[in-house]
């Protein structure tokens, strides 16, 4: 975790209630930096010292028992619960700030203008893992106007083959086909060639007999009638998750059932889809907390996930979430994830006007509208 700077609130001349606040969060924002049990010594010692250690004793001893607090050892000091991280972020949620690299990585990363936004999306929330240091998780709608671009078939077994197909915003779709026939790797170039044929990117293939022309026909039938329908109706948002790795940073994910317990969350696609959703509906910052994600994970799974809706021309069109334990820097993930809120906000609007591109929620039942030159594959003549 990167070094944050905190600054204690002060606690002389406050009334009693706002000096048990004042040491409360002082001890979240000392354990958010060192990630230790927190002792009255240490504390005093961290923006404190007008009090004693035994008032400030006094003080934990009060917020055990209201479940703020709990003590690991007998003889230790005091760690925050989720109750104590949930009154935390809600008292910063407004005092979101950035780092001076991470305004600067955010400023990089959407300088690039590309008419691919689906992977620009994909390259930004790999940035953002990285600067927040969390799993990333985003809900994108889906884009019209984007064609098949390449094809790759590729053998799995004598009966089974994967095709593979790149769109032109850098999106890569994936089918399986069997066969009632084994196949060589010249016939899946020629079949490579007769899908960019049938597309308008190339020639036609030559097959050494009718039998391959017309198997080839058969894959490619197979591969686009299901590439339309996935693509007319999808009841679902698109998820893209990344950085999952970076949890294994953090001390309460050494453990592999924790990290299992966590993990659960990023892959059940429903679970992630509905915290998205939520937050979509909100329409604002949103955050879970420890038990608050339950049932979505098992209890005490020590993990709180932070998310904000995004908007094309001012239209909520996604969400992005960070996931990471409880122990996170509150004040810079809520203003990174403000930042790059905004940010890819603006860069979707202004792509989409740009290279006049039109978006669509899901559907249930599918999109009832869907244009023709939006899913324009190859010319009628074909």
């Amino acid at each position: 975790m990167k070094n944050m700077t905190f600054k204690s609130l002060p606690t002389r001349k406050l009334p009693k209630t706002d000096r048990e606040q004042a040491v409360l969060l002082g001890l979240i924002e000392l354990y958010l930096k060192t990630g230790k049990p927190i002792g009255s010594q240490t504390l005093q010692e961290n923006g404190f010292e007008s009090l004693s250690t035994a008032t400030i004793r006094n003080y934990f001893a009060k917020m055990d028992n209201e479940g703020y607090l709990e003590q690991p050892h007998t003889s230790g000091g005091r760690v925050p619960t989720s109750k104590a991280f949930r009154f935390y972020a809600d008292q910063v949620r407004n005092q979101g700030f950035l780092e001076g690299s991470q305004e600067e990585a955010l400023e990089a990363i959407f300088k690039k203008e590309s008419r691919e936004v689906a992977t620009m999306i994909h390259q930004t929330a790999e940035v953002l893992s990285e600067e927040a240091q969390c799993a990333v998780f985003v809900s994108t709608p889906r884009f019209d106007q984007d064609f098949i671009q390449d094809v790759r078939l590729i053998r799995l077994d004598a009966g089974k083959l994967l095709s593979v197909l790149i769109t032109d915003f850098g999106l890569i779709r994936t089918e399986t086909i069997y066969l009632d026939q084994p196949v060589d790797e010249p016939f899946l170039r020629s079949a490579e060639e007769y899908f960019l044929w049938r597309l308008n990117k190339g020639v036609k293939p030559f097959f050494s007999n009718e039998g391959e022309a017309k198997l080839a026909q058969r894959i490619y039938n197979e591969v686009m009638v299901r590439h339309v329908v996935g693509y007319a109706n999808f009841p679902s948002e698109d998820i893209l998750r990344t950085g999952l790795s970076k949890l294994l940073a953090y001390h309460e994910f050494n453990d592999a059932a924790a990290l299992a317990r966590s993990l659960s969350l990023l892959e059940d696609e429903s679970l992630m889809i509905d915290i998205l959703r939520e937050c979509c509906k909100k329409g604002e910052l949103s955050s879970w907390i420890g038990d608050e994600l339950c049932p979505r994970v098992p209890p005490q799974s020590e993990c709180a996930v932070i998310a904000i809706p995004y908007r094309i021309n001012q239209t909520v069109a996604g969400s992005i979430a960070l996931l990471g334990p409880m122990r996170l820097p509150y004040r810079n993930i809520f203003g990174l994830l403000q930042a790059f809120s905004e940010q890819l906000s603006r860069k979707l609007t202004d792509s989409l006007y740009k290279f006049k591109i039109t978006f669509r929620q899901p559907q249930s039942g599918g999109e009832k509208q869907l244009r023709q030159d939006h899913i324009l594959l190859e010319k009628k003549s074909r």
